[in-house]
């Protein structure tokens, strides 16, 4: 049973879950911790590395895409307390984000023939664009997968790409701010055994996840690989849904696997 699911987006970032309807779908899906983990950006309202609301403790997290010159990773730092050089570091992301989501809304609007109801703003994300389009009486595309294989997914036509930190500053910026950092879904990578080798530098890896949503293709010892990694280099393992939805708790960490998160985000 899923006891804390360490993977949650907000409307902070791509999600379509406000921060205050969090405990609803948590106590729905019987979870009883959450890490909420928008993209590139600290959420407002969570003024403390971890909180407690209607009995559900909400982590207060955030997912880092890096730059490993091979590839592009995502890092999960959990219990943050919010330093200067990352507030700095999300800002100037969103920036880009913003100034990127435009140039994405420009070249679909110029393809498709339409215009999308959507300004570039922090926190943009191509779901966002994605959901425009499938939204819009005017194209033929009714499924976000549809719109990322044919537009703007990283071979797509109307990409572009963002401007990310790499790995060593990333490593070291929420190493400052968060109580754990860990390797996003490192079976999603085009090549998952380079993604797992940056554990050393790690303190734990995502195990628990819904991993029939690849971007890459997994190996098929693929949960070897993990285990590997974690016995390797003392990973503390963890896990959640990734939800841009309402529902959480399709993966995460059971009771006795949340433990040993707890315990190193109240050292």
């Amino acid at each position: 049973m899923v006891h804390a699911d360490l993977h949650v987006h907000t409307t902070n970032s791509d999600g379509t879950l406000t921060i205050d309807a969090v405990p609803d779908a948590a106590h729905d899906a019987g979870v009883t911790a959450v890490a909420i983990t928008d993209h590139d950006r600290l959420h407002p309202a969570l003024d403390a590395p971890v909180t407690v609301r209607d009995d559900i403790t909400v982590i207060h997290g955030i997912e880092l895409r890096v730059d490993t010159g091979p590839q592009r990773v995502d890092l999960l730092g959990y219990g943050v307390h919010s330093t200067d050089a990352l507030t700095a570091e999300c800002d100037r992301i969103q920036r880009d984000r913003r100034d990127r989501g435009r140039r994405i809304i420009d070249r679909v609007e110029a393809r498709l023939g339409v215009s999308l109801p959507l300004e570039p703003r922090p926190g943009l994300g191509r779901p966002h664009i994605a959901r425009a389009i499938t939204a819009h009486p005017d194209t033929d595309y009714d499924t976000m997968d549809a719109v990322f294989d044919s537009l703007i997914g990283n071979d797509g036509p109307c990409f572009v790409a963002r401007d990310v930190p790499d790995f060593e500053t990333g490593v070291d910026l929420l190493t400052d701010a968060c109580g754990l950092v860990g390797l996003a879904h490192p079976l999603r990578y085009d090549d998952p055994q380079h993604a797992l080798a940056l554990c050393a530098a790690l303190d734990a890896v995502e195990a628990h996840y819904p991993y029939d949503r690849p971007v890459g293709t997994a190996p098929d010892d693929g949960a070897a690989l993990v285990a590997d990694a974690i016995d390797t280099h003392d990973l503390i393992p963890t896990g959640g849904t990734d939800a841009h939805d309402h529902t959480l708790g399709t993966a995460g960490l059971d009771r006795d696997a949340y433990a040993a998160v707890r315990t190193r985000l109240a050292d």
